[in-house]
C-alpha cells in the first residue's frame, strides 16, 4: 500500500516551516544580515548533522524504505567540508565544535536509524528538499552579505550532480509517494518531519544569540570609533 506522502509532508509541515522562517536568525539571514562567525558556526553544525544522516542512510541503503529515497548525489558532507576549510583553514577539524542543539539533532538521527529507520525519510525530506528549493537564493544572500567571490564558502548550496533541480525534486517526491508505507507510518513520518523542523529551529535559536552579540559588538565598535573621531576633532579645533 502506498500513500501520497509528499503531499502529506508538504501540508503537514506548513506551520513548522513558517515557524522556522520566523526565527530571528533566519529572518536576519533572509534580509541579508549575515555575520561570518555566526554563519560558520551554522556550517559546522550542519556538517555534524549531515555527517550523521548520510552515515546512517549509507548503512541503510538496502533497506526496503530508505533505498527508495537514497540518492548519493544529494550528499552534503563533502561540500560542507570544503566550506569549513574556507572558513576555518586547513585545520578546520580541530577548530569546530558541535553546539548543544546540533548534538541533540545528531543523537535523534542515530536513535531512529537504530529503532525505526523509516523515520529517516522525514529528515531527508526536511533537509534536502529545503536545500534544493532555497539553496540558490541563500547562496546569493551569503555572497553579498559576506563579500564572497563565487565559489568561496558556498559549496553547500551547489548540487553539481543535479542538472535540473526542479525535475529532480519531482522525481524525489514521486519516490516518496511510491514508498511501501501505510497511513499509520506516513503519519509518523509527518510527525517526525515536524520534530525535525523543531530541531533545526533550536540550532537557529542558539545561533541567534551569537548573532545578536556580534551585531551588538559591531555597533559598539562603530559608536566608539565615531566618538573617538569626534573627540580628536574637538581637541584639534581647540
Amino acid at each position: 500500500m502506498s500513500v501520497n506522502l509528499a503531499t502529506m509532508l508538504r501540508e503537514g509541515t506548513k506551520k513548522s516551516h513558517t515557524m522556522a522562517e520566523n526565527v530571528g536568525f533566519v529572518k536576519c539571514f533572509l534580509k541579508g544580515v549575515v555575520e561570518k562567525k555566526s554563519y560558520r558556526k551554522l556550517v559546522a553544525d550542519l556538517y555534524f548533522v549531515y555527517s550523521a544522516m548520510e552515515e546512517e542512510m549509507e548503512k541503510l541503503k538496502d533497506h526496503e524504505i530508505i533505498s527508495k529515497i537514497y540518492f548519493p548525489k544529494l550528499n552534503r558532507k563533502q561540500t560542507l567540508e570544503s566550506d569549513l576549510h574556507f572558513y576555518f583553514g586547513k585545520n578546520w577539524q580541530d577548530e569546530i565544535r558541535i553546539s548543544d542543539s546540533a548534538k541533540d539533532y545528531v543523537e535523534r538521527i542515530h536513535e531512529i536509524a537504530k529503532t525505526q529507520p523509516e523515520l529517516l525519510v522525514a529528515h531527508s525530506y526536511t533537509r534536502y528538499l529545503g536545500d534544493l528549493s532555497g539553496g540558490q537564493i541563500l547562496k546569493k544572500i551569503s555572497q553579498k552579505a559576506m563579500n564572497l567571490s563565487d565559489g568561496e564558502g558556498t559549496a553547500f548550496y551547489e548540487f553539481d550532480d543535479i542538472s535540473d533541480e526542479k525535475a529532480f525534486k519531482d522525481t524525489y517526491r514521486q519516490a516518496m509517494n511510491d514508498l511501501p508505507v501505510d497511513m499509520e507510518m506516513a503519519e509518523l513520518i509527518v510527525e517526525e518531519a515536524n520534530d525535525a523542523f523543531g530541531l533545526n529551529m533550536r540550532v537557529f535559536q542558539e545561533l541567534e544569540g551569537n548573532l545578536v552579540k556580534a551585531i551588538g559588538t559591531m555597533l559598539f565598535n562603530t559608536l566608539t570609533r565615531r566618538r573617538t573621531r569626534g573627540s580628536t576633532e574637538l581637541a584639534t579645533a581647540e
